[in-house]
């Protein structure tokens, strides 16, 4: 299975309608902890606009989550108002499939951004879905994802070298 994710960005906000247009984007399934909101559940002006600029565009939005915490999740989707999906248990594929369902979009319509390899990039490989990595908000993790990191990071720096190599 290829981990790979077919875009990086330093952060949600650098997606763009362009890039989507591009690449036949019509909808973002979006990760919430490091994507959209740092440990502490606060999500920035910046990423707010970017939402509400996208949606204005035409792109559907839809937040995936692991979360459990639905009124994290709510708290969030009051912000952008959005439909979401907590305890998504990526990279299992119901979630996604789920999110495709209430879309109503192909699967190669559909990008699903994210800052890990192990739950966004390759559940949405597994879904045919358009991968987009971004670097987590903080450096700070939770437990759980906290020990991934370095082998994340190996991969990340690989990509990015490849990304030079390439201009």
């Amino acid at each position: 299975m290829n981990i790979y994710p077919d875009a990086y960005f330093k952060k949600v906000e650098d997606i763009d309608v362009e890039f989507l247009n591009k690449n036949k984007i019509k909808a973002l399934l979006l990760d919430v902890d490091n994507t959209l909101v740092d440990h502490t559940k606060k999500m920035t002006e910046s990423v707010i606009k970017w939402a509400k600029e996208l949606k204005g565009q035409g792109v559907k939005l839809y937040i995936l989550s692991n979360t459990n915490d639905k009124e994290k999740i709510e708290s969030i989707v009051k912000k952008i108002d959005i439909p979401y999906q907590h305890f998504a248990m990526k990279p299992l594929k119901r979630g996604f499939k789920k999110a495709q369902k209430a879309l109503g979009e192909k699967s190669e319509n559909i990008a699903i951004v994210g800052d890990q390899i192990f739950t966004d990039v390759i559940g949405g490989k597994r879904c045919n879905m358009y991968t987009i990595l971004v670097e987590p908000i903080k450096e700070k993790d939770f437990w759980y994802t906290a020990w991934k990191r370095p082998i994340e990071n190996k991969i990340k720096n690989k990509i990015k070298s490849e990304k030079m190599n390439k201009r």
